[in-house]
């Protein structure tokens, strides 16, 4: 499944690069996307050149640190239709509930999820898939700051996290990370995650409003179709994304997570041309890509995370996927060398 980012998302991006002096067509043509493209609402663009233009981007402006800064978060980010049917939403974690469900419209090369953490507190986890190539620390990481300020945003508020949490090793100079999220900054982490308190979480919002609401939700919704993803298949497809690191969910267990009868489920995933054990399949492979990426985890944790209950069943899987044991592709993923996916 190719993976894609909305025009809106990436023109704000584009404009940010361009506020630090980048010659944004130059960058553009240099990451192989056609620029012309950000002036259509509709258009889409490939992940994995996203990956490449923040790349170059880092490299050219010769600031590891790119994005970093809040203001530039603020002037810039841009959520879309997602951003709108959050503002209407009664509490701050309905919004970002809404956040995850719609997620794929900005783009279907991320991920996002809540994460209770005590009583007192909860994670905001965001993370990519299908990814050929590791992410750029800078995409992630400005994700997640981008992610801040939509709080701040649809509560009008200054919502305070209690600590930002980074994959990556600790750069050479913190204070931009330290600045720009105003909080205690982990790095070496096991995921990319902000840390909320629960009475934030639980603040009404000054623009919930029920019908407007409702309104988004029709429009955001009609572009899930347009794009594919209100397909059964897709949500099924995210439900097993969500639930992979737990063990291998049963096909019972993600019908009744969508309020679906077990042999409904079986027959629209038949009319729409596919399976569970192939959406399974699909999800596993997808996911895969994301965590040999990250050398943080041992062959074993991906193997758990991707719900295998033995590490030969995951080689087997991996060798029909690509070709290649799981550690000869991370070998190749981590020196930038192309791998591509067997049919």
């Amino acid at each position: 499944m190719k993976r894609t980012s909305s025009a809106t998302w990436v023109k704000g991006i584009a404009d940010m690069f361009a506020s630090q002096g980048l010659d944004l067509p130059r960058l553009f043509t240099a990451a192989g996307i056609d620029i012309a493209q950000l002036q259509q609402p509709d258009a889409r663009f490939d992940a994995e050149a996203i990956s490449r233009l923040w790349e170059l981007a880092v490299a050219w402006s010769g600031n590891p640190s790119l994005g970093m800064d809040r203001e530039l978060a603020n002037r810039h980010v841009n959520f879309d239709l997602v951003g709108y049917v959050m503002l209407a939403s009664p509490t701050l974690k309905a919004g970002l509930k809404c956040f995850a469900r719609y997620l794929a419209v900005i783009s279907d090369a991320a991920t996002f999820e809540l994460e209770p953490q005590g009583s007192q507190h909860c994670w905001l986890v965001l993370g990519h898939i299908g990814n050929s190539r590791p992410v750029p620390r800078q995409r992630q990481e400005y994700g997640l700051l981008a992610l801040s300020t939509l709080c701040c945003w649809i509560t009008r508020r200054d919502v305070q996290p209690r600590a930002a949490e980074f994959t990556f090793p600790e750069p050479a100079d913190a204070g931009p990370y330290l600045r720009a999220f105003g909080c205690p900054v982990r790095f070496n982490g096991g995921a990319t995650r902000l840390l909320l308190d629960n009475a934030d979480l639980d603040t009404p919002l000054p623009s919930s409003d029920p019908m407007l609401f409702d309104m988004h939700q029709r429009v955001i919704e009609a572009r899930l179709v347009r794009l594919g993803h209100a397909s059964a298949a897709h949500r099924v497809s995210e439900a097993i994304v969500r639930l992979l690191h737990l063990g291998e969910p049963r096909r019972e267990a993600i019908a009744n997570s969508l309020a679906m009868a077990d042999r409904t489920l079986q027959r629209r995933l038949q009319e729409e041309g596919t399976s569970f054990q192939q959406l399974l399949d699909d999800a596993r492979r997808d996911l895969a890509q994301k965590y040999l990426a990250e050398a943080r985890y041992t062959l074993t944790q991906v193997a758990d995370l991707l719900g295998f209950a033995d590490q030969s069943n995951f080689f087997r899987a991996h060798k029909r996927w690509f070709g290649m044991s799981p550690g000869q592709y991370r070998a190749r993923l981590l020196t930038n060398e192309p791998v591509t996916t067997l049919d």
